[in-house]
């Protein structure tokens, strides 16, 4: 690409691939200046099956969203998921040597990798350590202890670990498409950049990425990351359960589902729920007719269930979440899937649209939940960049301070 800070979002799923292209912009903005999608191939579960078919779904959601923006792409910022992901809260400490006490990033760095330190089964890594707070002297709720004073320094940090084998076979497919990775982000963790406010973060929420496969859970609190799960369902549920109750392909299932389908009958009313669908049983060359009220009664049980799934997680951990539940993915786009969850977490519940305060450009045309890790990988990675840059411009500031103030020096 040819223009200074750019960024690829490439959201691989088990039924699409989404990919975002943005542009840095003022005030902290992203322009999203190409998008693209492909029905995905190749994985199962967030696991690669066919590295090949993968590469191939890749390639074309790429293209897409090149053709559009007029750019040509190099690195990307990828989502990680997976069944078998878990969450830990850690906690570690060290001493502070340096002069005066004073805390150094060094020091930080440390008391993360000291909390780090933990037993991994065979072939598992760590894939993200996320800093919940840190405590000086016993002085706790610090976020940023780098320049203050202290003797001793703890952190307590959320990590998220892994089977290495998933995320390599997945770094292979991206690179056999033609791309490098610039890093793999968690999935509950890109949708949440895209999606949440600060607010949201701090005073409690949880956000539930519902997929193809896949539900992930991510719960926030104090600005920090408190809690991750990863559960092995998905919207391909309700696929499968019209699919079986109608006696259709799953191809007419999807298609049925994304016509018709309801999750909440007490939506729909007397004239709604006798409305007929037609449709075709496998082996049958006639056709059948239904009521949306029958379809609505196959897919309700099965949201419920996989809901009341999540609410027992969250309630398991005790979480306070005043800011409620924020829905995104493909999953959470099924009509009344909000006002169902919104009685069984017995909170305030949402859609996760992009923040129209950070996002511009395209935007509207990717404005849904099942955009948001796409999305949030591109904002991440033109953050990312930006911090990058300032940092650079902030040690190139102080060489040549410390230049000019030895030249004084000699010369006095």
């Amino acid at each position: 690409m040819n223009r200074e800070i750019h960024s690829i979002g490439l959201d691989i799923g088990s039924s699409h691939v989404r990919c975002v292209i943005g542009e840095a912009a003022e005030n902290g903005r992203m322009n999203i200046v190409g998008y693209g999608e492909a029905e995905s191939r190749g994985l199962r579960r967030g696991i690669v099956t066919s590295a090949e078919a993968v590469s191939e779904s890749i390639r074309r959601a790429v293209a897409d969203a090149e053709k559009i923006s007029g750019l040509q792409g190099e690195a990307a910022m990828v989502n990680l998921s997976g069944e078998h992901f878990r969450g830990e809260n850690k906690a570690g400490v060290v001493a502070v040597a340096g002069a005066g006490r004073e805390i150094t990033e060094d020091d930080v760095s440390r008391a993360v990798e000291s909390a780090s330190a933990m037993q991994l089964p065979a072939g598992w890594e760590i894939f993200s350590r996320l800093p919940q707070e840190f405590i000086i002297d016993g002085q706790d709720g610090i976020t940023e202890p780098v320049g203050m004073t202290g003797a001793r320094l703890e952190s307590l940090v959320h990590i998220v670990i892994g089977p290495s084998a998933g995320r390599q076979n997945l770094d292979k497919a991206i690179r056999r498409a033609g791309l490098s990775v610039e890093r793999m982000v968690l999935e509950p963790l890109a949708a949440a950049e895209s999606a949440l406010t600060d607010d949201d973060k701090e005073y409690g929420c949880a956000l539930v990425n519902i997929g193809s496969e896949i539900t992930s859970i991510m719960i926030f609190g104090r600005g920090a990351v408190q809690h991750t799960a990863v559960f092995p369902f998905g919207s391909l549920h309700f696929t499968k359960d019209i699919a079986h109750g109608l006696r259709v392909s799953m191809q007419e299932a999807d298609k049925i589902k994304h016509d018709f389908g309801c999750v909440a009958a007490f939506l729909m009313n007397d004239e709604e729920r006798q409305q007929v669908i037609e449709i075709i049983p496998v082996g049958r060359s006639e056709s059948r007719r239904l009521s949306k009220e029958i379809l609505c009664d196959i897919m309700q049980p099965r949201a419920v269930e996989l809901l009341q799934h999540i609410a027992q997680e969250i309630a398991n951990t005790q979480s306070s979440i005043p800011s409620g539940v924020v829905l995104t993915g493909g999953g959470s786009l099924a009509r009344g899937m909000v006002e169902i969850a919104e009685q069984v977490f017995d909170a305030p519940t949402r859609l996760g649209f992009l923040d129209e305060r950070y996002f511009g450009g395209l935007a509207g045309e990717v404005q849904t939940p099942a955009w948001a890790v796409a999305s949030g990988l591109a904002i991440s990675s033109i953050r990312s960049q930006v911090r990058e840059l300032n940092s650079h411009g902030r040690s190139r500031s102080k060489k040549v301070a410390a230049w000019i103030e030895n030249f004084r020096e000699k010369f006095k």
